[in-house]
């Protein structure tokens, strides 16, 4: 198998740069003669290879709209879909499905055998291929080295990625219970297998995102926290202000509308609004003075007055009586379209997660974030840690359909990237640095909103400080 060194060195012999991307596709197929294919059918004026080059790589979008009237329908995370846990008996069905969905993406561009076949199967000692797992547990070795333990349906092994081999910057990625894809060798006593290349679900290189074919802007905002003494009510007013001047159709709000009650300890020394109802009448108050015209999705998030394991349902009729007739309310996460762009709106919780787990990962840099969730099809792989889920009997948490936009929120960090044709959008806070965000030196970028002209996905910042 060739290197990525020795792919990036062939393209440069013809004094081409070359994407990563197109060197990942090509280890990923194990295609060495796909480097002269493509070198042979670049244009002449060509600086950097990219995925359009690649022979055979035709845009592809994932599935098809059938666009309703109205322009905003709820594709996922519709009020009432998340149901009560029924007992550890779901926590079965949960892994079974994530396991059989996000391998299933795997083994559409592999081959891949049951762990089971392999090590009872002295035939495959020493012979290259391919396993699917879950990861079950992840560790360094005394000498350096990456060991995972994955398990499918059949069994489980440990997978050694030597940090000599290049294979090792991806495994030290690897997080606890995502689902990967392992090609390699089986040691002579079939108790080890030595990795050579690692895959993930990820969105496909050949992903196109859909656009509308019709004029719409959506305004992507969260982390309002209303109630808190560090809500910068001047700066709403002035973005308030900016919406009725403007003809944009949707705002969409990631989560977080107050600051709550009792969500960490000393909490109460920092509200100006202390009844949990009259924080959400203060926001529906917000809400109404914006235009009717607009359409408002509301997301909740860990501040909310909802459970607190993901995902999340809608905000109760109790503490909504005063929102105004055009907000429409999801659970976190769902996926809405908007005259046929798909949104998936997540507070993003699992961010504290990915950040612990992933070396060199932080705050500053949330669009990475949204880029590792989008490699592993899912907003929160790692069980049991910071990020409460309740289980059922699906995985709500895996990316699927593939948005055009994924939104997200919670770090109070604004972050954007475009990953595979998928527009990345964290748009940071209302909320100037709290107490606790100074003590831990997260330095928050409030009163941003981000909008995304739907008709060709480019986003535009707009401060209100």
């Amino acid at each position: 198998m060739l290197t990525a060194q020795e792919i990036a060195l062939r393209f440069l012999d013809t004094r081409l740069q070359v994407h990563p991307e197109v060197v990942r596709y090509i280890l990923e197929n194990d295609e060495p003669d796909l480097i002269e294919r493509i070198i042979a059918g670049v244009p002449e004026d060509t600086v950097v290879v990219s995925a359009k080059h690649i022979p055979g790589i035709r845009p592809t979008r994932d599935g098809t709209r059938f666009l309703l009237d109205p322009t905003v329908e709820v594709v996922s995370g519709s009020p009432g879909t998340s149901g009560p846990v029924n007992g550890t008996g779901d926590y079965l069905h949960y892994f079974r499905d994530r396991f059989s969905r996000l391998g299933g993406m795997i083994r559409g561009r592999t081959g891949a055998m049951p762990i089971e076949g392999l090590t009872k199967n002295t035939r495959y000692r020493q012979e290259e291929c391919t396993v699917i797992g879950m990861v079950v547990d992840v560790s360094t070795t005394k000498n350096g080295h990456r060991i995972a333990e994955i398990e499918d349906s059949s069994a489980s092994i440990s997978v050694l990625f030597r940090k000599d081999r290049p294979v090792f910057a991806d495994a030290e990625r690897i997080v606890h219970d995502e689902v990967i894809g392992v090609k390699g060798k089986l040691s002579n006593d079939g108790r080890l297998f030595f990795a050579e290349f690692l895959y993930r679900p990820d969105i496909r290189i050949d992903n196109t995102p859909f656009k509308s074919d019709k004029p719409g802007k959506a305004v992507l905002i969260s982390d309002v926290h209303v109630g808190s003494n560090t809500f910068l009510e001047e700066a709403w007013n002035r973005f308030a202000d900016w919406l009725s001047d403007s003809d944009h159709q949707y705002l969409l709000i990631a989560g977080d509308l107050v600051d709550g009650i009792g969500i960490y300890p000393g909490q109460d020394q920092e509200l100006t609004i202390k009844n949990i109802y009259e924080q959400y009448d203060a926001f529906g108050a917000m809400l109404s003075d914006l235009p009717s015209r607009m359409k408002i999705i509301i997301a909740p998030g860990n501040h909310d007055v909802v459970r607190g394991a993901e995902p999340q349902p809608v905000i109760p009729d109790a503490f909504t009586k005063k929102f105004p007739q055009n907000c429409m309310q999801v659970e976190n996460p769902a996926v809405v379209n908007l005259q046929g762009v798909r949104v998936m709106m997540y507070h993003g919780r699992s961010i504290d997660d990915m950040i612990g787990l992933i070396p060199g990962a932080s705050y500053e840099h949330s669009g990475l974030m949204m880029e590792e969730m989008l490699m592993r099809r899912h907003l929160a792989p790692a069980y049991g840690r910071r990020t409460p889920i309740a289980a059922g009997r699906t995985d709500r948490m895996i990316i699927d359909p593939i948005p055009e936009i994924l939104h997200t929120g919670h770090v109070h960090i604004k972050g954007i990237t475009t990953y595979r044709g998928v527009l990345g959008v964290n748009a940071g806070t209302w909320q100037s640095q709290t107490a606790f965000q100074k003590q831990m030196n997260v330095n928050p970028t409030p009163a941003l909103a981000v909008v995304v002209d739907l008709q060709t996905l480019v986003p535009e910042t707009f401060s209100f400080t």
